[in-house]
């Protein structure tokens, strides 16, 4: 069996602390774990599937283009290399001289975080952290759009959700953005490099990994 490393998209899966004083990783950090023993057990690999995930794919590019006309990239490029060191790996979207960007794109305008402060996710905290550790970078741009949703999705939802009573029309601009201010299609959360949580991110891996060879005997 190869050694764990962690995904940097799945980091937040291992760093939820334990309720229990009596086991160092806690439930959710378990069951991840389990099932990452399977993957290499049955060599499978667990799929994961659902309408986000199905627009974030197909608007990756639209929503790169868009982020680059938006805040003056010019041209940005998507990443296609894969990084890896002795506790993560991962293919961070957009890499920059001088940092990392990763682009999120909402279902629609009621899950984009138009108001919010913070990262409103802390799995994409971890996970920036664990790209500016894989690239060597110390600055880092999570950045959220709001793209139209695809028409096949729209049509999806209309129907799963036995709309029939509404207007399609109208429900289909529900999910459609072309007609907001780009001023409210944007949102940019700006992360620094925190040395001390790239390192609990490495000693959680080991605790990790000595689960997993406790595990398997």
């Amino acid at each position: 069996m190869k050694e764990f490393k962690i995904r940097c998209s799945a980091i937040g899966q291992i760093m939820t602390n334990s309720r229990s004083k009596k086991e160092t990783l806690s439930k959710t950090t378990q069951t991840f774990l389990d099932g990452w023993i399977k993957e290499q057990i049955y060599s499978r690999r667990k799929k994961i599937d659902n309408k986000y995930l199905q627009k974030g794919l197909v608007v990756e590019d639209d929503s790169i283009d868009f982020v680059a006309e938006q805040l003056d990239y010019g041209l940005l490029m998507k990443n296609e290399e894969y990084f890896e060191n002795d506790f993560l790996t991962g293919t961070p979207d957009v890499i920059l001289k001088t940092h990392v960007i990763d682009v999120k794109n909402s279902w629609d305008c009621f899950t984009f975080p138009l108001f919010e402060t913070e990262v409103p996710n802390k799995d994409y905290f971890y996970q920036a952290q664990g790209y500016m550790a894989l690239t060597g970078l110390d600055s880092y741009k999570l950045i959220y759009t709001l793209m139209d949703t695809p028409q096949y999705l729209i049509d999806k939802e209309f129907k799963y959700n036995n709309f029939y009573d509404l207007d399609y029309d109208v429900f289909e601009k529900d999910y459609k953005y072309n007609d907001v201010d780009v001023k409210n299609r944007i949102k940019v959360f700006d992360i620094e490099k925190d040395e001390e949580v790239v390192d609990a991110i490495k000693v959680r891996v080991a605790e990790c990994r000595e689960y997993i060879a406790n595990r398997i005997k």
